[in-house]
């Protein structure tokens, strides 16, 4: 059952060291917060697995947090390229970087066949593409009832799933809702869950496209209101598409990107003291 915890003491009992870490959400609900707080407590090693790494993995790349990347398509969307993740790759600044990279539909299908406590998922695609030559983890095979030739992915399961979300009830089910992506999937593919909310309600109200999760899928609960800044959660904010301009800007110079970090991330800690 989920347990509610403050943000701090969420990241520190879930996330350790080495870990691989999945942060889902798709264009809105993306989990800066929990995003920051790994910084903040300089949580390192991480493999970390996201099918759109944006600004959020641009950060804790940057911070030389991660080790290796898995995911399907990287960029600041409406803008431009990731620069600390360009970076890290070209130059391996300030820590090399190993990526695996797949399709959008690879990536769904690894997340369901880890949910669904498989070894691996299948699907139509990646021939004619060069990922078949440098990823590990897809395979062609051929089906053992037609002879047809399909894609395996190897299933995907986060030692941690981070995502954020618009409610909580007070025993710790989760609903979300707007655009979304593959939460629920990586949800229940991982060892461990944390999701952040933007507050904690004594009863969820049925919505219409809404996704429970229950809390017995999850492991943690935090109450988080703008946790998913500078993404937004529909019904309780707006994206701020100034900062992701502002972000191309930023990250571009190591030790500007450095000062960012040190002034918004690092130094809220010590601000809230």
């Amino acid at each position: 059952m989920a347990e509610i915890l403050s943000l701090r003491e969420a990241v520190a009992e879930l996330i350790h060291e080495g870990d691989t870490v999945a942060m889902e959400g798709f264009t809105h609900l993306i989990p800066f917060a929990a995003a920051h707080e790994v910084i903040r407590q300089g949580i390192g090693g991480l493999t970390l697995v996201r099918m759109t790494p944006d600004v959020v993995y641009d950060q804790l790349i940057g911070a030389g947090l991660a080790k290796k990347l898995i995911f399907s398509w990287g960029g600041n969307p409406g803008v431009g390229s990731l620069h600390r993740f360009r970076d890290a790759v070209e130059n391996g600044w300030p820590r090399p970087l190993e990526v695996e990279e797949h399709s959008h539909a690879g990536m769904a299908v690894r997340y369901t066949a880890g949910a669904s406590g498989l070894p691996f998922g299948v699907l139509k695609g990646y021939r004619g593409t060069g990922l078949l030559d440098r990823t590990p983890t897809v395979s062609m095979i051929s089906c053992p009832f037609t002879g047809e030739e399909v894609a395996a992915v190897a299933a995907l399961t986060p030692d941690v799933t981070v995502i954020h979300a618009q409610q909580a009830d007070r025993d710790g089910n989760v609903q979300l809702w707007g655009l979304t992506g593959v939460q629920k999937e990586a949800a229940l593919a991982a060892r461990r869950v944390l999701v952040t909310v933007e507050e904690i309600v004594d009863r969820l109200e049925p919505r219409s496209g809404g996704v429970v999760l229950p809390a017995w899928t999850l492991t943690a609960v935090a109450e988080v209101p703008g946790g998913a800044h500078p993404s937004y959660a529909a019904g309780y904010s707006v994206r701020d598409n100034d900062f992701y301009q502002e972000w191309d800007t930023v990250s571009r110079d190591r030790e500007r990107f450095t000062a960012w970090i040190d002034e918004h991330v690092t130094q809220h800690r010590k601000a809230a003291r």
